[in-house]
């Protein structure tokens, strides 16, 4: 016992990058925050490991709290242990980033927390180490979506061609071919075509598509890579 009783105690936090989409830009949903030090600036949505849960664990139920949704697309990004990082007490965050349809969250945000969406481009400055968290979450999105349909999350369930052109190009930031986008996006054989159409695009409308996620999970086992 004496070997653990004199290690220094150090707080263990998760922060959550949360990425969301409206069907024409990439967002990130950012907090007020209500106390000292840095009170009333922009921040990430976070909170400090519990004795009973594991990170993963911990860092549903920071998003939860927020967003009131559960069961939604997170990866652990990295952690975080600069000495200095949080002025007030030693503090390790490990990191994750979410992606979730803005559209579906904006009901059940938590007003406790003057939490806002802003385009990924428009942001404010964050406090802390939190721009760098967001910088390397980017990072990482950009080197999924080039690897496998990422993106699937912030859609819709249906959803047409063009959103899902749209997201790519929101999420890489450049502008994508869109006769070369479709034949790839096609070639994969993970979507559903639907008889539906958003008839809002254009006059004749654009059919609305599904993911196919037991189809893509399948290809998945079997080796499969997407080559954007």
């Amino acid at each position: 016992m004496e070997n653990y009783q004199d290690q220094d105690k150090i707080l263990l936090a998760v922060d959550c990058i949360i990425f969301g989409f409206d069907k024409k830009n990439l967002k990130i949903l950012l907090i007020k925050r209500d106390f000292e030090p840095e009170r009333g600036r922009w921040s990430l949505m976070g909170g400090f490991l519990k004795k009973d849960e594991n990170l993963d664990e911990a860092a549903d139920r920071v998003l939860n709290h927020l967003t009131g949704l559960h069961d939604v697309y997170m990866e652990q990004l990295r952690s975080y242990s600069a000495v200095d990082r949080d002025p007030m007490e030693r503090t390790i965050s490990v990191a994750y980033y979410a992606l979730i349809n803005a559209n579906e969250a904006e009901a059940e945000l938590n007003e406790d927390f003057s939490a806002k969406w802003f385009n990924i481009h428009e942001a404010p400055n964050l406090i802390f180490d939190h721009n760098t968290m967001v910088n390397n979450a980017m990072a990482r999105l950009r080197r999924r979506a080039l690897t496998k349909p990422i993106g699937f999350e912030l859609l819709p369930k249906k959803f047409t061609m063009k959103q899902l052109q749209t997201l790519y190009e929101a999420i890489l930031d450049e502008k994508l071919d869109k006769r070369n986008f479709i034949n790839k996006i096609n070639a994969l054989d993970i979507l559903l075509k639907t008889e539906e159409k958003d008839m809002k695009s254009s006059r004749k409308g654009s059919f609305l598509y599904m993911f196919d996620e037991v189809k893509y999970n399948k290809k998945v086992k079997e080796g499969f890579a997407f080559k954007l």
